[in-house]
């Protein structure tokens, strides 16, 4: 499978994924609607309630990686470069999700390895000379 592909899929499930989030946390910024307490899950954090995170999550993460993937399919040419950004980003937001909750579960696991995956995929298409 050639390195767009893999990105393709990956820009669809996390950019979904993190729509969906991202629009649970702007909805209800207390957390009921998903059953977690804000207050509770982001004692030690500098958040009281989900909106900020859950905005970052939609627009950043949700409409950025829903706009790779719109640019992946027209073949820009700074593809490699976007997806790479945006598979940091990915990481980043998972290890700074982690700290601030103080807690890992399986879903921050799974995602952290997209992320790297992410990177990993643009590096590959970036020395790809036929995309």
């Amino acid at each position: 499978m050639k390195a767009i592909n893999g990105l393709q899929i990956i820009h669809i499930i996390v950019g979904i994924g993190a729509l969906f989030g991202g629009m649970a946390a702007i909805l209800s910024p207390s957390g009921s609607a998903v059953g977690i307490s804000a207050s509770e899950a982001l004692k030690n954090g500098p958040f009281t309630d989900f909106l900020i995170p859950g905005l970052f999550l939609f627009v950043i993460i949700g409409l950025g990686n829903i706009g790779a993937l719109i640019t992946a399919k027209y073949k820009n040419r700074y593809q490699a470069y976007i997806s790479g950004c945006l598979g940091v980003i990915l990481c980043l937001w998972i290890i700074i999700q982690c700290y601030m909750l103080f807690m890992i579960n399986a879903l921050h696991i799974i995602f952290f390895i997209i992320g790297a995956l992410e990177i990993f995929l643009s590096i590959k298409l970036a020395r790809e000379s036929n995309y």
